[in-house]
């Protein structure tokens, strides 16, 4: 089934998304992760995972597997993973099996592994950091499926993310059509800011008075 506001979600820029989440007055921009693999745009349904020590009353299962499962085409994978600085919260396996089934991409708050596994099957996913270190007796899967944190920003499943060169930027379900509306009103300003100076309008009218107005609802 065709989820028309994340293909719509998908031809917009992190920027543009980042602006409209201000001009609404909502949160959902995440400062800091990068991609460590492929970078190309992804947008999606967010599925999450809560990553956390590692103890022995926890269940041995491998991290994040519970919820590549279970995710549809499209989906993109994210990841709380707080409880180290060193150890992975994804691996090359996982992408393996993300990309087969059509994931969309994985998002990491905190490291990632695999770099190069990940870049062969064409995957992309964005992180804190890459890391060589093995999550094993370090941390494990606490939840899935369920609220977590990133960059400061409430995530849930059924959200929509999108990621680029830019940044991560979360738009929550119950406000994504105001928000798609509006960053697609500011791409269209930009797009015909930029057409502007191409044809010959000085950048210093266009960036004094057009951009700095742009958020402004007229």
């Amino acid at each position: 089934m065709s989820d028309k506001n994340a293909e719509r979600l998908r031809n917009i820029d992190t920027c543009a998304v980042s602006d409209a989440l201000d001009a609404l007055g909502l949160k959902g921009t995440v400062m800091g992760l990068g991609s460590i693999s492929v970078l190309k745009r992804i947008a999606g349904r967010v599925q999450t995972v809560k990553l956390g020590e590692a103890s022995p009353d926890i269940p041995k299962k491998h991290l994040c597997s519970s919820a590549v499962d279970a995710a549809e085409p499209g989906d993109v994978i994210v990841v709380e993973n707080h409880a180290t600085d060193i150890a992975a919260g994804w691996g090359g396996i996982l992408s393996t099996a993300a990309a087969a089934k059509g994931l969309s991409g994985t998002i990491v708050d905190g490291p990632a592994r695999d770099a190069d596994e990940s870049r062969d099957v064409d995957f992309p996913v964005f992180a804190r950091a890459a890391t060589p270190f093995t999550a094993r007796g370090r941390i494990a899967e606490h939840d899935w499926n369920i609220q977590i944190d990133v960059g400061g920003v409430a995530v849930n499943p059924g959200d929509l993310v999108l990621a680029d060169g830019s940044g991560v930027v979360f738009v929550p379900k119950a406000f994504e059509a105001e928000i798609i509306d509006k960053a697609e009103e500011i791409q269209a300003k930009e797009a015909a800011m930029a057409a502007a100076v191409k044809e010959g309008k000085p950048v210093s009218d266009v960036m004094g008075g057009d951009y700095e107005n742009m958020l402004v609802n007229k």
